[in-house]
């Protein structure tokens, strides 16, 4: 093979080919010189002055330490940084934000009253035919939607609280406007869904790829429930942290 530099990468050095344009691309990713979506197999081979088998080797290296996802059909992915949600009594995903000094809060998309499902409204301990306020927002983190929410409030004690709650940094900030102290978990759920186009789209993922779908239930210090809430979560983006220790910690 001839010898000589190409690309950043050195024939004969005793190096194989994959592994020093396995960390070329590492620090292409660690420098953010690279975002989401890889170039592809034949950009990188010229790229390099190598075979396609070569770069598949070197793309396998990053896919098993973490650094991307491959995906079939549509190309390899460079991998975000994960954030632990953790699922306190009296947290919220704001808190571990905060916690791990990211900058995030709710997006108000849309509100509007409406009568809820049957579940929602037994859920909330509400009686036959009461309204709620459904709040539809999205979670943020560093600029980007992580989570995909829909809300419900009950009527009337909330009726405006779209409005405190599109002007504060949290929804927590906006409960507490509202006069609710010392809230709590009541109840979580966590299941794994494929998403809808909707919720694909504003996360950026394909409809193949599933998302964490985190059911909650909140209530004020004298445990009357005052939020139902079902957030779809990009699972790249989040992983649950559940710590039995500290049950109260963000």
């Amino acid at each position: 093979m001839k010898q000589g530099k190409s690309a950043g990468v050195e024939r004969g050095s005793g190096i194989a080919l994959w592994r020093q344009i396995e960390e070329a691309l590492v620090a292409d990713i660690s420098a953010q010189r690279i975002k989401g979506r890889l170039p592809n197999e034949l950009e990188l081979a010229e790229r390099f002055t190598v075979n396609r088998h070569t770069i598949r080797r070197a793309v396998q290296g990053l896919e098993g330490r973490g650094l991307v996802t491959i995906e079939q059909g549509r190309g390899t992915f460079v991998r975000e940084d994960v954030i632990d949600y953790r699922l306190g009594r009296r947290t919220r995903f704001s808190h571990s934000l905060e916690r791990q000094h990211l900058a995030g809060g709710s997006r108000v998309l849309n509100a509007r009253h409406e009568a809820p499902a049957e579940d929602i409204r037994k859920a909330l301990q509400l009686k036959p035919r009461a309204k709620v306020l459904h709040v539809e927002a999205h979670d943020m983190a560093d600029g980007r939607v992580v989570g995909v929410c829909d809300q419900y409030y009950p009527l009337p004690r909330f009726d405006g609280f779209d409005q405190a709650y599109a002007g504060s940094a949290t929804t927590a900030q906006a409960l507490e406007a509202f006069g609710v102290q010392g809230f709590q978990r009541l109840l979580t759920r966590v299941s794994a869904h494929m998403p809808d186009a909707a919720t694909a789209a504003a996360l950026g993922q394909p409809r193949t790829r599933p998302v964490l779908r985190v059911e909650s239930l909140y209530g004020d210090g004298g445990g009357q429930p005052v939020e139902y809430s079902v957030t779809r979560f990009s699972a790249d983006a989040i992983q649950l942290v559940f710590d039995p220790a500290n049950p109260d910690l963000a």
